[in-house]
């Protein structure tokens, strides 16, 4: 591989039929009559990332589905509540895993943003992975963002000196947990 870095794919939420599509659109919608604006799509980001000894598929997702439990699962989290780590419908993992594979990429509604980074800032992110903040997905962060997947992903890039608050989903969409990311990374 001559090449490596990073490749940030924003991917619509509920993408190829996953009940969490409802779920986000309930959300969004309470979201704008709080807020007093109208509905945006919701994405979820996704990474792959570039090291000369392959490529590396990087995300969260719940500890129950398609890839629960597979290779790559490299921390576990809460969700909802902290006390309810023990059942896994109340779980999220974070998976890294080479050659990976990261659903739903067919839905993207565009190419991945790229980020070319030398060999050994490329493997550091690497690295850094299983040492995500475990918080509690859905939590309130301080700056009132929740956390979950998107944070995962804010928080690998703003660790690596990349400004994740100059980036943003394609279409004029929200990122829910883009801003905990950050903020954690601070």
């Amino acid at each position: 591989m001559d090449k490596t870095g990073i490749r940030l794919w924003w991917l619509p939420v509920g993408a190829g039929g996953h009940v969490v599509i409802h779920t986000s659109r309930w959300w969004e919608r309470w979201r704008t009559l709080r807020e007093g604006r109208s509905p945006r799509p919701l994405f979820h980001a996704a990474l792959e990332i570039l090291v000369p000894d392959g490529r590396y598929a990087v995300e969260m997702a719940p500890a129950w589905g398609p890839g629960a439990g597979g290779p790559g699962v490299v921390a576990t989290g809460p969700v909802g509540f902290r006390a309810l780590v023990r059942s896994r419908f109340f779980r999220y993992e974070v998976r890294c895993w080479r050659d990976g594979v990261i659903p739903d990429l067919a839905y993207a509604p565009e190419a991945p943003v790229v980020f070319n980074l030398a060999a050994s800032d490329a493997a550091a992110l690497l690295a850094r992975v299983p040492q995500v903040p475990l918080r509690v997905w859905g939590a309130k962060m301080a700056g009132g963002d929740m956390w979950n997947s998107n944070s995962l992903v804010s928080w690998l890039l703003q660790t690596s000196n990349i400004d994740a608050a100059a980036l943003s989903p394609p279409n004029g969409g929200r990122a829910p947990g883009w801003l905990a990311g950050i903020d954690a990374a601070g």
